[in-house]
């Protein structure tokens, strides 16, 4: 089965990371840990999309370290302590080889849940990389913020984002085959949000509207295709959340046309229409 467009071209190497040029530019912090071999826990706070999963893959995989990944959304404090007895068990307790244990969405941890890493990090026996969607300081217990630096990143550019359509036309191996032109851009990088998942969503969407060539990409495309499509959302899933913050960003950026187009989104997929009530 063929593995979704973000996966496909998720980047294994600091050089091929595009975005966030303040932490892995060529003068970012995190370019600066990476090559000093000197990684601190830390928690990449973020909105989604935006490259938090795949800059701790990077970062493990670029110093060779053992590598664990926990959701909060499904695991609970005996998963954890499974996982930092496995750290354990692999004997490698120089800081140059510590594991890097992973845990998305970690502002979904209880207390206990939060409670349980502490010692692991505190003695050295993991390195750890949370990553959340919510500001650390309300949702990450103190003890354990304190052992964290804490590292923000940002909704993806107009310039960042027309790189990743660029180079998925150039380099994925099912898209590069239709020679897909790009026309207007405009709608594309509206509706993606600064969120490079949504965006690589949409040229999937995109890539299987068309028939026959010409493949041109165009406003009215774009626009034309996605509303057919509003009933892909899932208001109990990651979807939920996703679509939310894509529509607050368009209603704080004074974009009517694409707050709309995500409220009716989430309306025809099921949503609250009182959600949308202020007062």
């Amino acid at each position: 089965m063929l593995s979704p467009l973000a996966e496909r071209l998720r980047p294994r190497t600091l050089e091929g990371y595009i975005g966030q040029s303040h932490l892995v530019g060529p003068n970012g912090i995190i370019t600066k840990l990476v090559l000093q071999s000197n990684l601190p826990s830390m928690i990449f706070w973020g909105p989604p999309g935006v490259g938090k999963t795949t800059l701790a893959n990077i970062i493990a995989n670029t110093l060779n370290r053992p590598f664990y990944s926990l959701s909060a959304i499904n695991s609970g404090v005996k998963d954890v302590r499974e996982t930092i007895e496995l750290a354990k068990g692999k004997g490698l307790f120089a800081p140059t080889k510590r594991p890097v244990l992973f845990i998305d969405e970690i502002h979904r941890f209880s207390k206990s849940q939060q409670d349980a890493l502490l010692q692991a990090v505190e003695k050295g026996i993991i390195t750890l990389i949370g990553a959340t969607t919510e500001n650390p300081s309300f949702e990450v217990i103190s003890a354990l913020l304190s052992r964290c630096q804490v590292y923000t990143l940002y909704h993806l550019s107009e310039e960042d984002l027309l790189r990743l359509v660029h180079y998925a036309l150039k380099e994925d191996e099912i898209l590069k085959l239709k020679n897909i032109e790009i026309i207007e851009s405009d709608a594309l990088i509206r509706y993606s949000g600064g969120d490079a998942r949504k965006l690589y969503n949409i040229l999937e969407i995109l890539d299987a509207s068309f028939t026959k060539p010409p493949f041109q990409i165009t406003n009215e495309l774009v626009t034309s295709v996605l509303q057919q499509n509003l009933s892909l959302y899932d208001k109990s899933g990651e979807q939920h959340y996703d679509i939310i913050s894509a529509f607050i960003k368009s209603v704080r950026g004074s974009d009517p046309n694409a707050a709309l187009f995500w409220m009716a989104r989430m309306i025809e997929g099921g949503e609250d229409p009182l959600l949308f009530v202020g007062g």
